[in-house]
């Protein structure tokens, strides 16, 4: 079946040679999420029957229980405790009063009206002691309720009797004979038509057979959460008419649970090291503290991300060691991984070398830049053919970081520079230029240029000599942006690079192109000895990113770009960019050490572009501010105490005071609580430096379609 996740993304296997697929039996292959292999797929039905309520934006669905949006009152135990027992108290003190006469017999005229005049005698017999008992316990029983609510009887059993129960089950179980206990919730399964083990979407639209198959398939133990999410979506292409229903059908009917199978023939990562729910599509990150300063109903729940908060992009900022590269980019490219398989997602992971962003194995290409054992080299044109396309590009990332950033400001002398020069070599050799070539082409050295203008009026191209003579005056003008781009070109023409950027076919170039396929792909960047031509990398990834997913056709596929390290990424170009990916279900991750590493006037622009935000700990004052300003302010109830001393006016009064001076040692006061409303900052900037603990972020959610989770300070240890 030609789905999603079988098509080939144009040949960039990390090995080529096709992969035998894993063994049906689930043999050697990683297990399910948290639990382990069972054979008869108790597991992985466990893991598909959990239920997954709905939530707020962020919340981890998987077992999820909902907590209210307001926090309750909660009463002091103390206070708690002693209320009980004087509520009960009382209701034996009046009841004794009831039962003794003491009060009178108004309480029983109920019984005088109703009851027969034999019974109300004493002459009804047993049937006639029996009601007038049942008549007054009813009457007691009453009593004791109406005092319980005010006692707060049921709050004293939730908080202290539940838990002490819950604790002593396990004893109560071990001692209960078997065969005689309650029944588990695991025997209390589903109906067929509501059970997702048993594929009731096809059976609905008439796909018995690949249910059966499916489900026995689940059944046996030969099924993962990855197989589930990937035939799921390639059943969504079924329905929305990419597909027909025959061929996934016998795609089913032959493969079982590996039918539709990812181009590398993976059905799960070599090993995963975060909790994944691929039914909701989460990865979990931690947990939302138990903090005042967090709504209620995220207090102790688990902290996820998906593709619904991803595709509003997010950035993190936090110093070297805060957990931007482990707690966060690490589980994000590894669930990006899992859906990838399952056909749902392409990612491509850009960081230092030995970064630790997964084995080389979880990913289908693996370009490591200047190391000379790559099997893959980095396309620096895009794949383009059009020669202003890639001169646009190549100028964002040779000198994107030198425009101006206030707004209205762009690099178009830039890309007219290289397009002057693109063209014409395009025109006469059938291919971009190589580094070398450009670097010459740019020094304005006379030799190439001057076999480029033969090449050219040999073969005719009057209009692109025009652009080559324009090219040759603007050289002699002082101030030519040509030697900047000749400049910044030359970091990327050195020894360690001397194989890669190849434009004459003999080397495997990536393309961020391939996006458009569920590819998984990692480049390592040269960090040392070449920071400078590092950043000039990742600005090149970045803007083929952008302006490959925003033109693709097929927009069903989540495409994401992990940026680790986005220092001197952030261009007035860049920002644009991303402001566009949520509209093109797409979405990027970039981490900062700090904000001065992007330009002031940009600052702003790039937190409004990014819908997730995330300020991990050890901050700066200056970098909390402005994310301070970003998260606004909101209504808080504050109270001011006041201590008013109290002045006698009688000898008694005095006497009194001075008494209670002596005892004391402190005057007589009155207390006096004003409750208002202000505006305060959802987190100050004082509050993000000092008050974040280590392993904590304060981290802000919106997703696609436009919910928001206020800044919530969340525990990445959780």
């Amino acid at each position: 079946m030609d789905s999603d996740s079988t098509r080939d993304p144009r040949g960039t296997h990390t090995n080529p040679v096709p992969r035998p697929m894993a063994s049906v039996e689930g043999v050697g292959v990683p297990p399910m999420p948290s639990v382990p292999p069972m054979p008869d797929g108790s597991a992985f039905l466990t893991w598909l029957r959990a239920p997954r309520p709905q939530a707020a934006p962020g919340i981890w669905r998987f077992r999820y229980r909902p907590r209210p949006e307001v926090e309750p009152t909660v009463t002091p135990a103390r206070q708690l405790l002693s209320g009980a027992v004087i509520a009960f108290l009382c209701g034996w003190l009046l009841c004794s009063l009831l039962w003794n006469g003491y009060l009178g017999d108004f309480w029983q005229w109920p019984w005088y009206v109703m009851a027969p005049d034999s019974w109300v005698k004493g002459e009804g017999g047993q049937v006639g002691g029996a009601a007038s008992w049942l008549y007054t316990w009813l009457v007691f029983g009453v009593i004791f309720v109406l005092l319980g609510k005010i006692g707060h009887w049921g709050e004293l059993w939730r908080r202290f009797g539940a838990p002490l129960l819950r604790r002593a089950m396990p004893v109560l179980r071990s001692t209960v004979p078997a065969g005689r206990g309650a029944a588990s919730p695991a025997d209390a399964l589903p109906t067929p038509d509501q059970d997702p083990a048993e594929w009731p979407q096809l059976r609905r639209a008439g796909a018995h057979e690949a249910a059966e198959r499916l489900a026995a398939e689940g059944k046996a133990g030969l099924m993962r959460d990855v197989d589930h999410a990937r035939i799921s979506r390639a059943w969504q292409g079924v329905r929305s008419g990419r597909h027909s229903l025959a061929g996934f059908t016998g795609a089913v009917l032959k493969d079982g649970a590996a039918a539709c199978p990812h181009p590398s023939g993976d059905r799960d990562l070599p090993a995963r090291h975060a909790r994944h729910d691929l039914l909701t599509g989460q990865v979990r990150l931690g947990t939302t503290a138990d903090d005042p300063r967090n709504p209620y109903q995220y207090r102790g729940a688990g902290l996820a991300l998906g593709p619904d908060l991803l595709g509003t992009s997010l950035l993190a900022v936090g110093p070297a060691g805060s957990g931007k590269t482990g707690a966060l980019v690490r589980p994000l490219a590894e669930s990006l991984c899992l859906h990838a398989l399952a056909g749902r997602a392409s990612v491509v992971v850009v960081g230092a070398a030995g970064a630790g962003l997964g084995p080389a194995e979880a990913y289908d290409v693996v370009v490591r830049v200047g190391h000379p054992e790559s099997v893959y080299d980095l396309d620096l044109y895009g794949g383009t053919t059009d020669p202003d396309e890639a001169a646009a590009i190549l100028a964002e990332a040779l000198v994107g970081d030198l425009a101006d950033p206030h707004p209205g400001s762009d690099s178009r002398r830039s890309t007219t520079v290289l397009a002057q020069l693109l063209g014409p070599f395009r025109a006469v050799h059938d291919r971009f230029p190589s580094v070398p070539e450009l670097r010459q082409l740019l020094d304005g050295a006379p030799g190439p240029l001057a076999t480029l203008r033969k090449g050219l009026t040999d073969t005719g191209h009057a209009s692109l000599l025009r652009e080559l003579d324009a090219r040759e005056r603007q050289m002699a003008h002082p101030g030519d942006v040509g030697t900047v781009l000749a400049d910044r070109i030359a970091l990327l023409d050195r020894p360690a690079f001397a194989a890669f950027f190849d434009t004459s076919g003999q080397s495997r170039p990536f393309s961020l192109r391939a996006v458009d396929h569920p590819v998984r792909v990692r480049i390592d960047l040269p960090q040392r000895g070449h920071a400078d031509a590092s950043r000039i990398l990742a600005r090149l990834v970045l803007a083929q990113f952008t302006a490959s997913v925003t033109v693709r056709e097929d927009r069903s596929l989540f495409a994401c770009l992990l940026l680790d390290d986005a220092s001197g990424v952030v261009t007035p170009e860049a920002v644009r960019g991303i402001q566009r990916l949520r509209s093109a279900n797409a979405g990027t991750v970039l981490t900062l050490r700090t904000l001065d590493d992007v330009p002031r006037p940009l600052r702003g622009p790039l937190l409004g572009a990014t819908g997730c935000r995330m300020a991990l700990s050890g901050l700066t004052p200056w970098d909390g501010q402005d994310f301070a300003e970003v998260w606004g302010k909101e209504w808080t109830e504050t109270r001011d105490v006041t201590d008013r001393q109290i002045i006698a006016e009688t000898p008694a009064g005095k006497a009194v005071h001075m008494l209670r001076r002596v005892i004391t040692g402190q005057a007589p006061t009155a207390r006096a609580v004003t409750v208002r409303q202000v505006e305060r900052e959802r987190w100050s900037a004082s509050e993000l430096a000092h008050g974040v603990p280590p392993g904590h972020a304060v981290l802000s959610l919106t997703t696609v379609q436009g919910e928001h989770a206020p800044p919530l300070l969340v525990d990445l240890r959780g």
